[in-house]
């Protein structure tokens, strides 16, 4: 029988209660090149701190899909490591664009790296 060594119990339990995200080092997000509107407001998500001390890096893409208002209407995980997904996802639900005349898809991408 395989065993999991206790700090993958760890991991698995906070990524299921969303408490993966702490406060540190922040991972800078690039705005996708598919959406043409401008970004009036940007958040940087926060570095989990369990990610830091697993020494966890990579990058992370979500699909977004942006309302006519330019509130961010949907987000889907597109790649990267669970552990800094949620970060990721909960700070791009909090960017807004201009207005638009119809909805907007794109991808943006979150770079990790502790050591930024």
């Amino acid at each position: 029988m395989f065993r999991r060594p206790l700090i993958h119990w760890l991991a698995v339990g906070l990524l299921i209660l969303g408490c993966a995200a702490g406060s540190g080092p922040i991972a800078w997000g690039q705005e996708p090149q598919e959406i043409t509107r401008k970004l009036k407001s940007k958040i940087a998500p926060l570095y989990p701190e369990l990610a830091r001390r697993m020494n966890i890096t990579g990058v992370v893409k979500v699909q977004i899909t942006v309302d006519k208002t330019g509130v961010i209407k949907n987000t889907k995980l597109v790649g990267g490591h669970p552990i800094l997904a949620n970060a990721a996802m909960d700070a791009v639900r909090k960017w807004r664009y201009e207005s638009g005349s119809e909805e907007t898809t794109g991808v943006v991408e979150f770079h990790f790296d502790p050591n930024q």
